[in-house]
């Protein structure tokens, strides 16, 4: 009888559209048993009383702000937040300083990623006007995808010249991921809203940068797509209007696909009264009616998967007037929670969470072995409690920015552990391990 390296009992397993209860057996870094029971001997055994595993969040859109804007956050600090919170593998946005434009600089990312992630890693390369040449290089194994700026974004990332993007989206290698808001949209939107308002706060955001601005850049890229046969996923959809650029078949045989994030699932423009710049954000959070699409374009598949665009700032700086203050939200920590809320409330069922939030971005990106618990794969788990309550506080908050817009509210569930590559990362809320387990994440594409 094989020896285990670590044994998981008495799991109640959400698991590719079931759940069931199961134990679990891992050797090493992977799965080699899920059955009924396992009474093989183990070097661990961890019993979880009926809590509920799943397979681990995969975020595919986080600032981790390393290197070079590292006052906001960085690998270390934003990644151990992020295996608190269920999160095993993270795509972090190439938006740091420098910009992450050439292979060199990409290297070096994975070998930060080497030395300070937490969880799996792997990097967006970023699309400049001029750096054709660099973005051919890249290895669709090695590379989860190449990041287009349509709008503000920090640095030089940010793509407007039209030969550049047809050239872009001919010959990239990789699947292409866009920011999409139309810059002369807001800027028009902008001068007409100073000219009638002495002074403007948050709730002017979604004005400014309405559904217009991001549909005009969205059905650009899409239409790019189309005509180039182009891999192409739209990030952080926020309006109504982009939903029929879209089609509800199986991600698998999309090649055009997109994806919401937690925060425009939750929050509405009436938000903006009580938490100001804390949930200015790019592209706007806006009109109930917005969020309440998008809620359903995720159920009936037109919205493939969930992301955090996590991106923390120093509070200090939210606190600048509304023109001056950074756009961006820290959300990596409840990411889980806020879709446990929408499950509780009827929106999704709790196998639908799991889909949207790990199977779905692992069949999107191809990423190997990872995404579903099955027997080979590698072991990355998330273990929750729906029934233990998390009071969420800026004291207690692990992202290096130290706060959070749900400063003071209680999620009606928590998350009990990560387990990475077949190590226990945190248990019982708390971390177990001195090191880190993290990998390089690869892709079979």
């Amino acid at each position: 009888m094989k020896n285990y390296s670590l044994v998981l009992k008495n799991c109640n397993l959400v698991n590719e559209n079931s759940i069931k209860q199961v134990d679990v057996g891992i050797n090493n870094d992977r799965i080699e048993e899920i059955s009924a029971e396992i009474t093989n001997k183990s070097e661990e055994t961890i019993d979880l009383s009926g809590k509920f595993i799943a397979p681990g969040i995969i975020d595919d859109q986080v600032h981790f702000r390393d290197p070079g804007l590292t006052e906001k956050g960085d690998i270390y600090s934003e990644s151990l937040a992020a295996v608190h919170a269920g999160v095993t593998s993270t795509f972090d946005m190439p938006n740091v300083d420098p910009n992450t434009t050439t292979i060199d600089l990409l290297s070096e990312r994975n070998k930060l990623g080497a030395e300070k992630s937490w969880t799996n890693y792997s990097y967006y390369f970023g699309a400049t006007e001029t750096n054709l040449e660099e973005i051919k290089k890249l290895d669709p194994k090695e590379t989860c995808g190449l990041k287009v700026f349509m709008g503000t974004s920090t640095g030089t990332l940010l793509v407007e010249d039209d030969l550049a993007l047809e050239k872009i989206f001919k010959y990239c290698p990789v699947t292409i991921v866009t920011h999409c808001e139309d810059n002369e949209t807001m800027k028009n939107n902008l001068e007409r809203v100073q000219s009638k308002n002495k002074e403007i706060d948050a709730s002017f955001h979604p004005i400014i940068k309405d559904d217009l601005c991001c549909y005009r850049s969205s059905s650009k890229v899409v239409a790019l797509a189309k005509k180039h046969s182009s891999d192409l996923h739209v990030l952080h959809l926020t309006t109504e209007k982009e939903i029929e650029l879209f089609t509800n078949d199986p991600v698998k045989n999309k090649k055009i696909t997109c994806e919401a994030c937690v925060h425009h699932l939750w929050f509405d423009e009436r938000d903006y009264a009580e938490l100001g710049n804390l949930i200015v954000c790019n592209p706007a959070i806006k009109k109930e009616s917005d969020r309440n699409a998008l809620r359903k374009a995720l159920k009936d598949g037109y919205i493939d998967l969930v992301a955090t665009d996590h991106a923390p700032h120093v509070f200090e700086d939210k606190k600048l007037p509304y023109l001056k203050a950074p756009a961006g939200i820290p959300l990596i920590e409840h990411s889980f929670q806020i879709m446990i809320e929408l499950h509780k409330q009827g929106y999704y069922s709790l196998n639908e969470v799991i889909s949207y939030m790990s199977h779905k971005v692992a069949d999107r990106f191809s990423i190997k072995d990872r995404g579903y618990i099955r027997e080979g794969y590698k072991a990355d788990f998330i273990i929750f409690d729906l029934d233990k309550e998390t009071l969420v506080s800026n004291e207690t908050e692990l992202t290096k920015c130290g706060w959070s817009p749900f400063d003071g509210k209680t999620f009606s569930s928590s998350i009990y552990g990560t387990i990475i590559n077949g190590k226990p990362i945190v248990i019982n809320g708390k971390l177990v391990s001195d090191t880190s387990f993290s990998e390089k994440l690869r892709f079979d594409r």
